[in-house]
């Protein structure tokens, strides 16, 4: 298919048809940009297009839609995020994934806005989007389907030139797992890790996603556009580079000083041997040998490290970001950062989401101490801080083998196959395990996890920036005194930073962009100047709060109520035993009072209708088959 064929680029939205490997280009409607933006909340537009909420996950019904945010590509610091929106195989919602890296950035350079693939490939195929020829053609991927991602990205550019990026599944996306990953940049990896896209390709036979070529889109105010990023710099300068030296695996020590860090599968207070898993330690012990960064961003907050372990001891890769060193560290009481490492590359390789792996293996780990698992079932015994026990658990899930064939559905399915006892320690909110942050040390975070729209998400919400006041919170309007929270105050900054973060979805911006106290009023003011649109602060929240509410809609057609909006029970009635947090638990029943009255929704936490009526999506309740009898007005 030729991308000549279609309107101005910038505006073009891709359907691939996999069953009849049909493609068509679209331009996207002016109209429709302005109103849902681009990325997680364009993409939830065109998936409604294209599906129906009803389909089964891993059926070729249900679509995939990637999308870049709005501002993804241009010459704007961190503007590289990209959105995977499909029903999710472990959650059984529509859900999403995000990623950042160079892929999206490449995608708007080829002129394409989204890519929308529908149905499934007969045999085992990957998609490439070039944007010198202006093509986009479908490719034999026989060859391809079973190796490793890093063999895959390196095959893929011997075909067709080191200059590109892809989107690439594992064993684990070929195989179904629950949580499959799709991976993002080979070696140098960036993880659309959450609610099991790599599974949705997998069944789609579908390995990869190529992009190419191109030309980087056309700011409308150039001058405009790098006034503003000149007085950026000066934040991010400030603020953030500092913060890159050692990434996200530099906030492990100070996390389990707090008590944000999981200790021993949400049981433990504190971790004796968090001072051997710091990225500081991997810094001073020679593992770290190299930084990267994403398109556009200066920070380059991604490290390289050399495998100690494992059967690629001695070679370079993605060294492990915060949230794996907590799920295979202390979560699983694991204090030798090696194994840390070789676990994260061998999600990497094969696929898997690191943190609902990581949750998998401590709950497996459990399970094995308290008797519901023995050696036969296993396969081996699983001890806590087993290195090799770990590994061994991630070829059994990836490939789907004995015990790894339950953990690979999430903790939610296997406990449920387990026996009752063994819903005890699964800790997941609707599916979807928690990431390592403990809503127990910021409780806001509790009602963010309890409400998130794919389940427990730090990045939906990212509350202990307010809490812990490194973001100002007068820049998203939130009154509370933060310096004496009750319910209603954590509830809304639940409510207002969630609304932010749909808000950075849209855009593209990276998330980390908070350390430098990226406002609403800068990115409107970067809007205006790429695309040429007015646009205020006040714009991109209530693009936010609708972008919300919708996907709050989509769940609510496919059941979610307040029953849903919970924590694990080990959560709400088990405080951490020591440390910092010792003794804290979340009051959630209060907080969702005020969190239902402040979003406008009714006690059993759907929408009102004079509520979808001021957000102008009046429309959906019928379009998504729910009777408006049910919502109050």
């Amino acid at each position: 298919m030729n991308l000549n064929a279609a309107e101005t680029a910038q505006t073009r939205a891709v359907a691939v048809d996999a069953t009849t490997r049909s493609i068509t280009c679209s331009p996207l409607e002016d109209a429709v940009r302005r109103r849902y933006l681009g990325g997680s909340y364009l993409a939830t537009h065109l998936w409604l297009e294209s599906s129906r909420l009803e389909v089964d996950p891993l059926s070729a019904a249900n679509a995939l839609v990637i999308a870049p945010g709005l501002l993804t590509g241009f010459p704007i610091i961190a503007a590289n995020r990209t959105s995977l929106v499909s029903k999710s195989p472990q959650t059984g919602l529509l859900s999403e994934s995000t990623v950042g890296g160079f892929f999206g950035a490449k995608m708007k350079a080829a002129g394409v806005d989204a890519l929308v693939i529908k149905g499934s490939f007969d045999v085992p195929s990957y998609i490439i989007i070039d944007g010198d020829s202006g093509t986009v053609e479908v490719e034999d991927a026989g060859a391809l389907w079973g190796q490793d991602i890093f063999r895959t990205f390196e095959v893929l550019k011997e075909r067709h030139g080191e200059d590109l990026d892809a989107a690439v599944i594992g064993p684990a996306g070929e195989n179904g797992v629950y949580f499959a990953a799709v991976i993002f940049g080979g070696i140098d990896s960036r993880a659309a890790g959450r609610t099991g896209m790599g599974a949705v390709m997998g069944s789609k036979n579908l390995k990869a996603v190529v992009v190419r070529g191109g030309k980087t889109p056309k700011p409308a105010d150039r001058e405009g556009l790098t006034q503003a990023m000149r007085e950026f710099m000066v934040q991010v300068r400030e603020r953030a580079i500092p913060w890159g030296k050692y990434g996200t695996s530099g906030g492990v020590i100070s996390a389990e000083a707090i008590g944000d860090l999981p200790v021993d599968n949400w049981r433990g207070g504190s971790f004796p041997g968090v001072s051997r898993i710091t990225g500081q330690t991997m810094a001073e012990q020679g593992m770290v040998i190299g930084h990267y960064s994403c398109w556009g961003c200066p920070i380059r907050c991604g490290k390289d490290v050399r495998l100690g372990v494992g059967d690629r001891a001695g070679q370079k890769s993605h060294g492990p970001e915060y949230e794996t060193i907590g799920a295979f560290g202390s979560l699983c009481m694991l204090d030798d950062p090696q194994y840390i490492a070789a676990a994260n590359d061998l999600c990497n390789r094969l696929g898997l989401d690191t943190i609902s792996a990581g949750c998998a293996v401590a709950f497996a780990m459990e399970a094995y101490e308290r008797g519901i698992i023995d050696d036969e079932m296993a396969g081996r015994p699983l001890l806590w801080g087993d290195g090799e026990a770990i590994l061994f658990l991630l070829e059994e899930i990836a490939s789907q083998r004995g015990l790894g064939g339950i953990l690979g559905k999430g903790t939610r399915i296997a406990a449920k196959h387990l026996g009752p006892l063994a819903e005890e320690f699964a800790i997941h909110v609707k599916g979807l395990e928690l990431p390592m942050h403990d809503p127990r040390k910021y409780t806001s975070m509790a009602v963010s996890y309890a409400t998130g729209n794919r389940g427990a998400c730090h990045l939906d919400g990212m509350t202990y920036y307010i809490e812990t006041g490194n973001y100002p919170k007068e820049v998203v309007g939130i009154e509370a005194d933060t310096k004496n929270l009750d319910g209603k105050g954590k509830a809304e900054i639940a409510v207002k930073m969630q609304n932010l973060m749909d808000a950075f979805n849209a855009l593209g911006i990276c998330k980390f962009m908070l350390k430098a106290q990226l406002s609403p009023a800068s990115m409107a003011r970067w809007v205006e100047c790429c695309l040429g649109w007015p646009c205020s602060r006040e714009d991109l929240l209530e693009t936010g709060e609708r972008a919300f509410n919708l996907r709050r809609l989509c769940n609510v057609s496919l059941g979610i109520t307040r029953k849903d909006d919970t924590l694990p029970p080990r959560l709400l009635t088990h405080p951490r035993p020591s440390g910092e947090a010792a003794g804290s638990l979340p009051f959630l029943g209060e907080m969702l009072n005020w969190y239902y009255a402040i979003r406008g929704w009714d006690n059993e936490g759907m929408p009102t209708l004079k509520t979808l009526k001021r957000l102008d999506l009046e429309e959906y309740p019928e379009r998504l088959g729910i009777k408006t009898r049910v919502l109050s007005p």
